[in-house]
């Protein structure tokens, strides 16, 4: 699945050999993170070549990672795309995506952030496969900083801790 089409160009992320499958019509792609097929929306595209990147890359554990992790916000049912959990359980990061197609905005982050109202994780990530932003929250003064690069796992927890 390299060759770039509409639905699914080539992103600004190693490539990722997929394991897909087509049932009853619908092409389905194999996430290892919950162990089974899934329909294989833009979206999703993005979610596997990003969290295959993540671990491969960048060192995230697999075990420490969970897709579509379901939340309760003001009385709603919602679900976080990807959550990274520190080994105490507690949530790291959460990971937003968007297809490709569609542009990174202010109500991207406005919706990671109503998520981590919940969760309280320290980092957010946005991205459309194309475009990657991660910020920092600084809970002591209610901020967040903006930073250059995904830091690897390795770095995360040391580099970015005192923030």
């Amino acid at each position: 699945m390299h060759k770039e089409n509409k639905k699914y160009p080539v992103l600004n992320l190693p490539p990722v050999e997929l394991r897909t499958k087509e049932e009853n019509g619908i092409l389905k792609v194999f996430d290892p993170l919950r162990e089974k097929y899934v329909a294989l929306t833009p979206e999703e595209y993005v979610r596997q070549h990003f969290t295959a990147w993540l671990r491969e890359d960048l060192h995230f554990p697999a075990s420490l990672m969970a897709n579509e992790i379901g939340i309760e916000l003001n009385g709603m049912k919602k679900r976080c795309d990807t959550v990274v959990f520190n080994p105490d359980g507690s949530p790291l990061i959460i990971v937003e995506y968007k297809a490709p197609e569609v542009h990174i905005t202010q109500n991207v982050f406005d919706q990671i952030v109503r998520y981590n109202m919940t969760l309280k994780a320290k980092y957010l990530i946005v991205s459309n496969g194309l475009n990657h932003y991660c910020c920092v929250i600084d809970y002591k003064t209610g901020s967040y900083n903006f930073i250059p690069a995904i830091p690897d796992y390795r770095n995360l927890r040391n580099v970015y801790s005192e923030n």
